[in-house]
């Protein structure tokens, strides 16, 4: 298997939803909805992507500063593709992208918890969420 990365090559939203459906995280993504697919696609501004060819397998989609901080929003390995480091390897490229001062940050899936610990990451509980549905108070 002779997998190819890629540096903010498109990927169309179509193929963007299907990987996130072979991978574990269509379960927690929007990919029954096209036009919020296709927004989040296109407005990632630093996106590392995995090929077997012309088959997209890994993805990391940011979006950054590329000084002080990079919210990873979805990082995704297709099913057939998990445990061969594609994961690891889209996480060290993307940091490559970033500045000196530049911090990786994301949102753990429950599955994913223990994933990140043994890569270096810290974990921090001071993560909030608001909903759109909820207006601020």
């Amino acid at each position: 298997m002779q997998i190819e990365y890629r540096v903010n090559t498109p990927v169309t939203p179509q193929e963007f939803t299907r990987l996130l459906n072979d991978s574990f995280l269509g379960e927690r993504r929007p990919v029954d909805d096209p036009e919020c697919m296709a927004g989040m696609i296109e407005n990632a501004n630093l996106v590392v992507s995995a090929w077997d060819k012309d088959r997209l397998v890994g993805i990391s989609r940011c979006v950054t500063d590329f000084h002080y901080a990079c919210y990873l929003s979805d990082l995704a390995v297709h099913r057939e593709y998990q445990k061969a480091g594609i994961g690891r390897q889209l996480q060290a490229l993307t940091q490559q992208q970033l500045g000196p001062r530049c911090k990786l940050i994301l949102i753990a899936a429950p599955a994913a918890q223990h994933y990140y610990e043994p890569l270096g990451y810290e974990h921090n509980d001071r993560c909030w969420v608001l909903d759109r549905d909820k207006p601020i108070r």
